[in-house]
């Protein structure tokens, strides 16, 4: 039942001495203000670095050759070399638990050269060969037709995807995507797809990174002459693998096959995205726990001045406390009064720090 004249005296007592209340009411007040700002901060700041992650399947590695830094096998130093498409199947085989090997192959855009032409307008992009599995690993939303299948693969169709951006530079306000032609280095590639990049791509420039051309694999190596290279590659394990436990073995793996020195670490060119994502996760896992530290010893500090004035307000009522028991008050019940008066202030004032600090 509530009793009235209990609360009557809570408050009274509280307002007897304003300035005072309001200092302890404002130590809980700033420790939990302080305790949820940190933890908010912290969490925003790591949302906001993952979007950057949005879509991409972080545990995978991206693979590239670059020059041999040792002589080996009567082989010279600097030697260039470049991987086959035997090496994507061998790397399936020797390797169970990569879910993804995709090859890739690229040109123009970075170079500079007006390489795609639609009509009489030009532009220079990035274009890519690639597999379907592809749109698994990148982020990227199909938002018009499709993403290059496994029939694209097989049959070496000239097929293309491409991005808002060489829309808006190529083609006319209106004019129908689906079913056109590009012209790329002189070949020409049916519009089976436009996509969309997700997150925050090519450092926060979202324009730029819907400024490419996606084109099957076999058919990039057949149109451009590029025989069976292949430029790179983006490796993904699969769920409860590490990609970063087992590129030590892979790069053993690829040295063996193209003749190059153990002991060589600049020939096989290698990006660990899961290795990065996880020194970001521990970045903020060690922010989260600053937070929570700072943020506690704040509230502790308030907390230590609530018991403080209780014990002035225990002293400065030791007449009335003293009055009461000679009129029958138990112990239990003048241990309520003080302690209910402490905890309506401190719920008060919590109430009031979170929803500041929201």
């Amino acid at each position: 039942m509530f009793d009235t004249d209990k609360w009557n005296e809570i408050l009274e007592a509280l307002s007897a001495n304003t300035f005072r209340t309001v200092l302890t009411a404002f130590g809980v007040f700033w420790g939990i203000f302080i305790l949820v700002v940190l933890l908010a901060a912290g969490r925003g700041l790591e949302n906001g670095v993952k979007q950057g992650f949005s879509g991409i399947a972080t545990n995978t590695m991206f693979m590239w050759t670059q020059p041999t830094s040792k002589a080996y096998k009567g082989l010279n130093q600097g030697r260039q070399f470049n991987y086959k498409n035997a090496d994507v199947q061998a790397l399936k085989e020797n390797f169970p638990d990569l879910r993804f090997v995709s090859p890739r192959n690229q040109l123009g855009g970075y170079r500079g050269a007006n390489n795609v032409t639609h009509g009489t307008k030009t532009g220079a992009y990035t274009i890519y060969g690639d597999y379907p599995e592809l749109i698994q690993q990148e982020s990227m939303d199909i938002i018009h037709g499709r993403f290059v299948n496994q029939g694209d693969i097989d049959q070496k169709r000239k097929v293309a995807v491409i991005g808002q951006g060489v829309i808006t530079e190529l083609y006319t306000p209106g004019e129908e995507v689906l079913g056109s032609y590009v012209s790329v280095n002189g070949v020409n590639f049916l519009i089976v797809g436009v996509y969309k990049k997700k997150g925050n791509n090519n450092n926060g420039n979202a324009e730029e990174a819907q400024k490419s051309i996606f084109i099957p694999f076999t058919t990039f190596q057949q149109a451009f002459n590029f025989g069976d290279t292949v430029g790179w590659m983006a490796l993904t394990a699969r769920d409860g693998a590490s990609i970063t436990e087992l590129k030590k073995g892979i790069i053993e793996f690829m040295k063996a096959r193209h003749d190059i020195a153990p002991d060589d670490e600049r020939a096989i060119g290698h990006f660990d995205l899961y290795e990065e994502f996880s020194k970001v996760n521990g970045l903020f896992a060690i922010l989260k726990f600053i937070a929570y530290f700072v943020g506690t010893l704040v509230l502790l500090s308030g907390v230590i001045g609530i018991s403080n004035i209780m014990l002035i307000v225990v002293k400065e009522r030791t007449k009335e406390i003293g009055i009461r028991r000679a009129l029958g008050a138990t112990p239990g019940a003048i241990r309520s009064q003080i302690l209910t008066e402490s905890i309506f202030l401190t719920i008060i004032a919590g109430m009031a720090g979170i929803a500041v600090a929201t």
